[in-house]
């Protein structure tokens, strides 16, 4: 695991446009395609597995755009590819350690990786970590006792937003910044963040910058 820094370096993503203000960002669209209870849990499963992998090993060289929403749509689009062989090698995960269980996904299932529903209704390949949580992500609570390992907390400074995601015990993210000594990953013990002294990045329902928790549409 990288070694935690003293200090966080809070930025905004990449591409993220101006917000309106957290208390009116609208409930997510419904994902036409759900998985199912049994499927939700095994990919979130390899969603964690998935960045934790990028924290312990650096970013793989697939991971292109590399910011908060770059992580989260990194993360997804794996977790919902076929996990053979293949795939192992490819992204540096050992086959001799345990591994969550496969998807099993049917064919329009499968048809959710790399598809975003964007700001106007299009979708594509891309998406802001705006458009990520108002379209393709259902709000679930304020609260962040009420998070699930794989939910992505997001945060609204006004002219800048950030997201993280929960991972059951810390958080996990990118900076948007990356420089040749610096990856731009981080992860924070949820205690360290809960306490934090910019009390504006505090995963609290007070704080008016916390929009609150979010889960993916396609997740039951």
């Amino acid at each position: 695991m990288m070694q935690r820094r003293s200090a966080l370096r809070w930025l905004a993503c990449a591409g993220a446009a101006a917000a309106s203000p957290a208390w009116a960002l609208r409930q997510g669209e419904e994902a036409t395609t759900r998985l199912s209870q049994a499927q939700s849990r095994a990919f979130q499963a390899w969603m964690l597995r998935i960045v934790t992998a990028q924290i312990e090993r650096g970013p793989s060289p697939r991971w292109t755009h590399r910011d908060c929403a770059g992580l989260v749509r990194f993360a997804v689009n794996e977790a919902l590819a076929v996990h053979d062989a293949r795939w192992l090698r490819a992204n540096g995960i050992a086959s001799d350690r345990r591994l969550p269980p496969e998807l099993e996904l049917d064919a329009s299932q499968a048809a959710l990786r790399n598809r975003w529903v964007q700001t106007g209704g299009t979708v594509g390949h891309f998406v802001t970590a705006l458009a990520l949580v108002q379209h393709n992500s259902r709000f679930v609570a304020r609260e962040i006792s009420q998070a699930m390992p794989g939910d992505l907390l997001f945060f609204d400074q006004g002219d800048e937003q950030h997201l993280m995601v929960w991972m059951g015990a810390s958080i996990a993210y990118h900076t948007g910044t990356v420089t040749p000594d610096d990856n731009g990953l981080r992860t924070v013990d949820i205690k360290q963040l809960t306490t934090w002294k910019d009390t504006r990045w505090q995963p609290a329902s007070n704080n008016p910058n916390f929009a609150g928790v979010f889960r993916l549409s396609f997740l039951s």
